[in-house]
């Protein structure tokens, strides 16, 4: 069985927890859903076996998850950040966690079909962004503020002047 790590994230859904689960794991490397489990009493969000909670794993990462009804909807508050190491797997996450009805948003953000927000970033944007020339870092940061993707290509020009 697989070990929880000590800090998790939980995700309350509306409803279909276990289908976001498995969407998020036919997307990402080293994924899984661990565990289905319906809660066997009745509860304040459905009677015995309607909720569950999901244990599942991203790149090697544990979550929970829920599906409980209404409750507060997710938001910008928080989201869920991969770091990519080249255009194609930026290209390639991008694409899948769009499928089905998601929405791009802005500046590498976007929210997938569960309402989940998402930042899918290169890591050499990170590196541009922290250059100790700042000339160079406030150019990639103009750069990145005009871009819904990242374009990888361009903020290597932008970095380069």
């Amino acid at each position: 069985e697989q070990q929880m790590s000590k800090i998790s994230p939980h995700l309350w859904y509306t409803d279909k927890a276990d289908e976001a689960a498995k969407f998020y794991a036919s997307i990402l490397p080293d994924s899984r859903v661990d565990s289905v489990t319906p809660i066997a009493a009745d509860n304040p969000s459905g009677k015995a076996g309607t909720v569950k909670v999901v244990e599942f794993t991203l790149c090697g990462q544990s979550f929970l998850a829920i599906g409980a009804g209404p409750h507060d909807p997710f938001n910008d508050a928080i989201s869920l950040h991969v770091t990519c190491e080249d255009q194609a797997e930026l290209d390639r996450y991008w694409s899948a966690l769009l499928q089905g009805g998601g929405k791009a948003v802005a500046c590498g953000w976007l929210t997938d079909r569960y309402g989940v927000r998402w930042q899918i970033s290169p890591r050499r944007l990170g590196e541009l962004m922290k250059d100790k020339d700042r000339a160079v870092a406030k150019r990639v940061g103009e750069a990145m503020l005009k871009m819904v993707k990242f374009d990888l290509a361009a903020l290597e020009r932008a970095a380069r002047g």
